[in-house]
């Protein structure tokens, strides 16, 4: 089981999204995502993320670079693995239940809170409002673009949203981080931790790592 430790950065709160990702690039904690779980699918871009905490939020700045780019989902709560796609999955020691937060190349996002991959219950509009995005694509849909393309999503999840109190954060939670984009010319399924079962399936609480806060 991987685990990683979250550094806090008081001045995150205080910048404007777009330019966190500078502060994040030099000080926060850095990973890859990296772990091929399915020889039937091979492929696997470069995929980093830089993940920080501020007194209230979760900051993860993802960075891709790889073959063929895709967004046709630009509301939330469409299915953006479909898309180009970065996914991050958290849960509390103590709940059964997790939850996913995914993310297409445009900063759309679908998140619930779950059972299981069946099981589940969507964020309210305003819950979605809370979730901070910004994309170096800006936010306009495409339809699938073939050839190298490099692109970075920064995100800001509130803790409160997570089930996690800011006040009294615990000493760790456990999650998982992904890339896909199941519906375009290079379909695949990477995983920071890694998953052992027979088929793609990211729903693996099971797997999840050790994240420290």
């Amino acid at each position: 089981m991987k685990k990683l430790k979250v550094p806090y950065l008081v001045t995150l709160d205080v910048l404007d999204l777009s330019s966190v990702g500078y502060l994040l690039e030099s000080k926060a904690h850095r990973e890859y995502i990296d772990v091929i779980n399915w020889k039937e699918y091979p492929y696997k871009p470069i995929v980093a993320f830089d993940i920080a905490r501020s007194d209230i939020n979760l900051y993860i700045r993802y960075f891709v670079k790889g073959n063929s780019l895709k967004a046709l989902h630009n509301v939330d709560g469409s299915p953006v693995y479909t898309d180009s796609c970065v996914e991050f999955f958290m849960k509390t020691m103590e709940d059964h239940n997790y939850m996913n937060f995914e993310f297409n190349c445009i900063g759309t996002c679908d998140a619930a809170r779950r059972q299981s991959r069946e099981i589940k219950r969507s964020l309210t509009t305003d819950e979605y409002t809370s979730i901070r995005r910004y994309s170096s694509l800006e936010n306009k849909p495409f339809t699938e673009k073939l050839g190298v393309h490099s692109w970075e999503l920064v995100v800001a999840i509130p803790f409160q949203l997570m089930g996690l109190n800011p006040e009294n954060l615990p000493e760790k939670i456990l999650g998982n981080f992904y890339k896909c984009a199941d519906d375009t010319e290079f379909p695949h399924y990477v995983s920071w931790n890694p998953i052992d079962v027979p088929a793609p399936d990211f729903h693996r609480p099971e797997f999840f790592g050790e994240i420290y806060l």
